[in-house]
């Protein structure tokens, strides 16, 4: 290993772990004040350092797969196979799941936007940048590709970076959806993370798409009681 690879290593695990540990940190310090914004609280810190840390490094989120796409018809047959591998993958593990952990909703979190208008446009808004965007940007592109190029890069160190990244998603969701929703949420990480190995690398929009829309229909169907 040359001295340049053993730099570059170094630098992408230093920014892999000041993400993580703004992502941990500050959900970790709202979440006594607030349990519906702490998560986006420390998706838009890591955000705003994740992005210093690639234009630090040279790069740009267009380099992670974040691009205008050339077709959107092409982007927009992407997202709907992207979204029926969720529905499949949510349902599957969602069944696993109730075999070994009680499932508890998400515990209350969204309850306010029953029937709450102003509340259904906030979380709306939150779903398309937090809920979409920045978890698709963080946890797919950021976290795998610098866990890959800290672990030496090779396609075993981008498997080891979907699942460690996989693993990182499903503890995110598991203060309000306890193991339950850890699992089901983890096993939806580990499809994404593959898809974003795929094709997200070239663009991520499709994950984007998806994942929003998937949130936009259960919040929705919440609103709707």
């Amino acid at each position: 290993m040359t001295a340049h690879t053993k730099l570059n290593r170094k630098a992408a695990f230093i920014d892999l772990l000041v993400v993580v540990a703004i992502l941990v940190v500050v959900k970790q310090s709202f979440l006594p004040f607030s349990m519906v914004y702490a998560g986006p609280v420390s998706t838009f810190s890591a955000m705003a350092a994740a992005t210093y840390l690639l234009f630090r490094r040279g790069y740009s989120w267009a380099d992670l797969g974040l691009k205008w796409p050339e077709s959107w018809w092409k982007t927009l047959g992407i997202t709907a196979a992207v979204f029926a591998a969720f529905l499949a993958t949510a349902g599957s593990a969602s069944a696993l799941a109730d075999l070994m952990f009680e499932d508890v909703g998400t515990s209350g979190r969204f309850d306010f936007v029953t029937g709450n208008f102003d509340a259904y446009l906030l979380i709306m808004a939150l779903v398309w940048t937090h809920g979409s965007f920045f978890e698709e940007l963080l946890f797919r592109a950021f976290i795998i590709t610098k866990s890959s190029d800290a672990l030496g890069g090779s396609r075993i160190a981008s498997l080891i970076a979907v699942l460690l990244a996989a693993i990182f998603f499903g503890y995110r969701h598991y203060y309000y959806q306890g193991m339950h929703g850890a699992f089901v949420t983890g096993s939806i990480g580990l499809l994404f993370g593959l898809i974003y190995l795929k094709v997200g690398r070239q663009n991520i929009l499709p994950l984007v798409l998806a994942h929003g829309l998937a949130n936009s229909i259960a919040q929705t169907t919440r609103f709707l009681g």
